[in-house]
């Protein structure tokens, strides 16, 4: 069982809950999920409307709001260090690029030696992001995380020590495993408290942050290039040291900042006791909920025992194998365009970061009014990254237009995963349910950054590496198919989040809120009949007929 009480609805506004409405909903669930003989409003649809139906849609704002405060400022953080701590790799390799103080030059790496740092750690990443993530209910998010970004520290700041390619490749591969979880288990909370239909806009948040660091990073590189020398260090060493020193610091503000769960004890720091009961009854049938048990085996084996988590999982690895490929070179595809001397090519990185946070408020943006279903939206956005790794490989004598590729292209990938992890959460189901999937998936999808720098080799580089931007774009086009055979699978439940999601918005714009018809995921209402709409499928309170997953 859960190691969370679940305290008590809050008697002045609590309807009663009909117990055997609410045993025989949990029953419906327990073919899917794991809960605690807990009666909760959820549970009774009765009850769930009448306690809600006490807010207004400003209340619901200002609630919302807090919940906001607390995550997105504190987590869009973790994600920035997490990013600079992992990607600097990719900035240090053209850091003193010719010189003595060049990290390929100290370690005696050639360029392919190189491309093995980034592939060790995704091997690693690979691994243990799944065991990670089931670890996080049971040891609580804000002490699981602090933990992480604790050892992770560390493990950076010992880069600093590295004597050789040896070295260097055991760190990275140490870091790998001490980061594993941090990412999936930041998504897995933000289940906990948002619905999925808002999960966009908080994702995005999250990526921008991510896209931050892309700049943050360059001027952190630029900035300590010039402490090359001092104290008998190289500039890159400075680089992993003074980042990994800052990253253990911050693990202090994980730990005492980080809430863990809606009704954990922790919650009251910031909640009264009914907004912790609106939070976690406003959710979809499938959410966590605070007293889920901390593991539950069959959760893991139903997942595994559908389509759907190997559909989406093919569509994000295949995306990474290009992407990451992307990721890995830019910093010395910009660096060889020669458009700027050392250390000023480090400046260049930062109109595409730019341009990608450009593009995630964007998206935030369309999937918020809901005009169109969110696999609709990846498809565009899908469709630019094909066309952006196309150019890789067909225009290299332009030097300007392989930067505005570069731009593009890094701003359609960027923008993919709010989209994407939004899409994903629609059909998460209980704690150890998303904990595990999304660990899994994050895990698996890190194939890309153990392929994707390996696309690099020397002896394609006589042509520009015409030969690894071919292959970095057919896994797109490859990725391109996928995502659209994953849609075919969700098509209903994407649907029903898009009509759900314009129900709210409609009603907020009256003052109130709306989630008495709500997203149905352990019996998927049916609006398409293979690619045929059912007619009247999202009229009625039903919005379709009821079809077990």
């Amino acid at each position: 069982m859960s190691h969370y009480p679940a305290p008590e609805v809050p008697t002045e506004t609590a309807p009663t809950i009909d117990h055997d409405v609410a045993a025989a909903h949990r029953k419906q669930a327990s073919a899917t999920v794991a809960r605690a003989d807990v009666d909760h409003l959820r549970d009774d649809p009765e009850a769930k409307a009448a306690f809600l139906s006490t807010f207004t849609a400003a209340e619901e704002k200002t609630i919302m709001r807090k919940v906001d405060r607390c995550f997105i400022l504190l987590t869009g953080i973790m994600y920035l260090i997490k990013q600079i701590d992992v990607n600097n790799a990719a900035n240090i390799k053209v850091l003193h690029v010719g010189k003595p103080s060049n990290i390929l030059q100290e370690l005696n790496m050639s360029s392919n030696d190189y491309n093995w740092v980034a592939s060790i750690y995704g091997i690693a990443y690979i691994v243990f992001e799944a065991p990670s993530n089931l670890l996080l209910k049971k040891m609580s998010p804000h002490n699981w995380q602090a933990r992480i970004f604790c050892t992770w520290g560390i493990i950076t700041a010992c880069h600093a020590a590295a004597r050789n390619r040896h070295d260097l490749y055991a760190m990275r591969f140490l870091l790998g495993m001490f980061e594993a979880g941090m990412f999936p288990g930041v998504l897995a909370q933000y289940s906990s408290w948002y619905r999925t239909d808002e999960m966009g806009r908080i994702v995005t948040y999250y990526f921008c942050f991510s896209n931050v660091s892309g700049i943050v990073g360059a001027l952190l590189t630029y900035g300590i290039s010039y402490m090359n020398g001092i104290a008998g260090l190289s500039a890159w060493r400075w680089v992993y040291l003074l980042e990994g020193i800052a990253t253990i610091f911050f693990s202090g503000c994980v730990w005492y900042y980080l809430p863990d769960y809606p009704k954990s004890p922790r919650s009251k720091r910031w909640f009264t006791e009914r907004e912790m009961e609106f939070i976690e009854t406003r959710l979809p049938e499938n959410a966590p909920l605070t007293s889920d048990p901390d593991f539950s085996g069959k959760e893991i084996k139903s997942i595994l025992s559908k389509s759907l988590i190997w559909s989406f999982m093919l569509s994000q690895t295949l995306v990474n194998l290009g992407g990451y490929a992307l990721t890995w070179y830019l910093p010395t595809i910009i660096t060889n365009l020669g458009f700027v001397g050392l250390p000023r090519n480090q400046l260049l990185l930062l109109p595409p970061c730019a341009a990608a946070i450009l593009g995630l408020v964007v998206s935030a943006w369309i999937m918020g009014r809901a005009w169109i279903v969110r696999p609709a939206y990846i498809m565009f956005l899908m469709s630019g990254m094909v066309v952006c790794f196309v150019l890789f490989f067909t225009i290299t004598s332009s030097r300007i237009g392989i930067y505005i590729a570069c731009i593009l292209g890094t701003l359609f990938y960027q923008s993919y995963f709010p989209a994407f992890w939004a899409w994903r959460s629609a059909t998460l189901s209980g704690s150890t349910g998303t904990a595990f999937t999304l660990g899994l998936q994050s895990g698996i999808a890190q194939l890309g950054g153990v392929v994707g720098p390996q696309l690099f080799q020397s002896k394609w580089a006589h042509n520009g590496y015409k030969t690894s931007f071919a292959i970095a774009a057919s896994f797109m086009i490859a990725g391109w198919v996928s995502n659209v055979w994953t849609w075919w699978l969700t098509r209903n439940t994407e649907y029903d989040v898009m009509r759900v999601r314009r129900k709210a918005n409609a009603a907020r714009k009256r003052g109130e809120i709306e989630f008495g018809d709500d997203i149905r995921i352990f019996e998927e209402r049916t609006f398409y009949e293979g690619v045929r709409r059912v007619k009247g499928g999202s009229e009625g309170s039903d919005g379709g007929e009821g079809r077990k997953r």
